[in-house]
């Protein structure tokens, strides 16, 4: 059984629910996106155009509409260990500030906070073009947001105010002409927040929150064109540059460094890294690290951003994500973006001769990914 009648059964099953960028609106891109409670399990996170009944049966994946059911069980089954994300009753008003601002050779730096929920605030770098790289006043630009790695200055790296210089891709991306906003991350930066006080189940739930309210920062902007939007982190932000995704419709093209691989290559199928306070808890509280209890894996959240454009810096050398996990979860995708028919450019992967980094002979590669899918550069 397959295609609308598949969809049919499927949403009198209580299975089928909102699932994301296929079903957002225009008129509110920010419609709450929750899968249904009831998702059956799937024992193969990488066999992705198979979708189950609520008898476990399986059924091919043969159209969007099927998809669009398979889809929301995988968001059902990652919210079960990352938790629910809240719902309009915490989005406020946005009330940016500014803190200061300063001037760097083709850009300018604003730091600003904004308001993420009732009595929470985090902080951020706006990054805009300057001089030769600006465009017309009264143009709309493209934007990305710019999510940091696991490092205690949190924001200012990628804002190219220290750390690491290959990490500087927020600056990078604003001399490039693109707008770019750079948030604090859970407990990083000046952002010192204890997200289970707030009722978070995980502080990638709360990080999930916290970065499309940063989109609603730039598309609340004049100079920002709401229709090309990207993502783009390293290691820490290379994975929240992904789960950031799955609930952000608005963010078009997604890239993401040294940030995943399926959890069997993860130091040889030990999850504990993924399992602390600054990331999804439940992984060793509800599932006792036990990886075939776990509900679901990378190449699944790989397939549910298709047909959306994602391009993965993934090292030969990198101790943190075996590159072998990397090309199982971008193998798996692939059938899915032929699905939806997203051509073979969509999907991309480059493994460098390196470690867990993002070399500078790779970093153009991404920034003309994005080139080509936010300003139809080619």
């Amino acid at each position: 059984m397959s295609g609308p009648g598949w969809r049919t059964i499927a949403a009198a099953l209580g299975m089928l629910a909102v699932t994301g960028p296929a079903t957002a609106t225009a008129q509110d891109p920010n419609a709450d996106q929750r899968p249904g409670p009831h998702a059956p399990l799937y024992p193969d996170h990488t066999r992705l155009l198979v979708v189950r009944d609520g008898e476990g049966r399986e059924h091919p994946v043969r159209d969007a509409n099927d998809w669009d059911v398979r889809r929301a069980h995988i968001l059902a089954h990652f919210e079960e260990v990352a938790g629910r994300l809240p719902g309009g009753e915490r989005r406020v008003p946005l009330d940016v500030r500014v803190v200061e601002t300063r001037r760097a050779p083709g850009l300018v730096l604003t730091k600003i906070s904004f308001a993420s929920e009732p009595g929470d605030r985090v902080p951020a770098w706006l990054l805009v073009p300057d001089g030769a790289s600006a465009v017309a006043p009264g143009t709309r630009r493209p934007a990305v947001l710019c999510l940091h790695q696991t490092v205690a200055i949190g924001k200012d790296e990628p804002a190219g105010l220290g750390g690491n210089v290959d990490l500087h891709y927020a600056a990078e991306l604003a001399r490039r002409g693109y707008v770019a906003i750079a948030p604090d991350y859970p407990g990083f930066g000046e952002y010192k927040i204890d997200v289970y006080r707030l009722g978070y189940a995980s502080a990638t739930t709360k990080a999930i929150w916290n970065n499309r309210r940063a989109v609603d920062v730039l598309v609340g902007r004049e100079d920002v064109d709401p229709n090309r939007i990207g993502a783009i982190g390293h290691s820490l932000g290379g994975h929240n540059a992904i789960f950031t995704a799955l609930y952000e419709p608005r963010i078009r093209a997604i890239v993401s460094s040294c940030g995943f691989n399926a959890f069997p290559h993860y130091y040889g199928g030990n999850i504990a890294g993924w399992s602390h306070r600054g990331y999804m808890p439940r992984l060793r509280e509800r599932y006792a690290l036990d990886r075939a209890r776990v509900p679901f894996d990378f190449p699944e959240l790989i397939g549910a951003l298709a047909p959306r454009a994602f391009f993965t810096n993934s090292p030969r050398h990198d101790d943190n994500f075996d590159v072998e996990g990397v090309r199982v979860a971008i193998d798996a995708a692939r059938p899915v973006y032929r699905l939806l028919g997203a051509g073979e450019d969509r999907l991309a992967a480059v493994h460098p001769d390196a470690k867990h980094s993002f070399p500078p002979d790779i970093r153009p590669r991404a920034y003309e990914f994005l080139d080509r899918n936010l300003r139809g550069e080619r």
